[in-house]
């Protein structure tokens, strides 16, 4: 689907696989499957390392090796890169074939500069193994007020004297939480005011064990009702369900619990 300027491809179900891009940006979001034409976006960044969400990494690099396209950028929790490289090496020694790609380790308040006008920062989350979040910032200079006032050409010999004129505005653009219990929002409060949300809601049934879905590092329908009112975002997109629901009863079920000023903005990705 397409909101403003960007794209949002992918596909989330629970246990199954997840994996996510977002062609304008140049990133994706988790490989759990790599479908072909995925394969020049050059940025991924992996939220943690269940196989649903990382297994298709050696796919994805040796395709790009095949095409002779550049190694891509993989990021991912710090303390899964060792494991990684690894295995990495053992599909080399099977396959014969290499698997080029910087394996970069992030932790909770990193910042990755894509370009001049995008970030990525890192949040903490919480689930069954270390996890991570990532919110993508769009970034411009504006001019301070001091100065708003004054001339193009004034302004312009200001800048070449060395004065800095303007300050740097950070708007959030684009977050994705991965696998997460509730406070893997709660974490990171931009998150709640990025453009483009895309999180899990992977159980919405009323009978299931709150206490459960907790311990498996999951949010629950029950948890966005709860915060219904910290929901800034234009677009919320909900996913990564459990495959005991099918598309009418998680629809039927959000519908009848969300109130309409949540549910006119979430979208239900199944």
């Amino acid at each position: 689907m397409t909101h403003g300027d960007l794209t949002i491809e992918g596909f989330s179900r629970a246990a199954v696989q997840t994996y996510w891009r977002v062609p304008e940006l140049k990133l994706g979001f988790d490989l759990g499957a790599h479908p072909w034409e995925f394969m020049g976006t050059p940025n991924w960044f992996i939220t943690h390392c269940h196989m649903d969400h990382i297994v298709a990494l050696p796919v994805y690099v040796a395709r790009r090796r095949m095409m002779k396209m550049d190694p891509p950028n993989i990021y991912l929790p710090s303390h899964a890169v060792d494991t990684v490289h690894e295995i990495l090496k053992a599909y080399t020694k099977l396959d014969r074939g290499r698997l080029p790609c910087q394996l970069i380790g992030v932790e909770p308040g990193d910042e990755i500069e894509l370009n001049r006008e995008y970030i990525v920062t890192v949040g903490e989350t919480r689930h069954t193994v270390p996890a991570l979040s990532f919110l993508v910032w769009h970034r411009r200079n504006k001019l301070k007020p001091e100065y708003a006032a004054l001339p193009g050409d004034a302004i312009r010999d200001l800048r070449q004297s060395g004065e800095q004129v303007s300050r740097e505005i950070r708007i959030p653009l684009l977050g994705y939480t991965g696998d997460t219990r509730v406070e893997g929002l709660d974490l990171t409060p931009a998150l709640y005011q990025a453009k483009i949300l895309i999180t899990e809601m992977t159980f919405v049934a009323e009978d299931h064990s709150q206490e459960k879905i907790r311990k498996n590092g999951h949010m629950h329908l029950s948890d966005f009702v709860d915060r219904a009112d910290q929901f800034e975002n234009e677009l919320i997109i909900a996913s990564h369900f459990s495959t005991r629901y099918n598309y009418h009863q998680v629809k039927k079920l959000v519908q009848d619990a969300l109130p309409d000023s949540l549910a006119e903005r979430l979208h239900l990705w199944l």
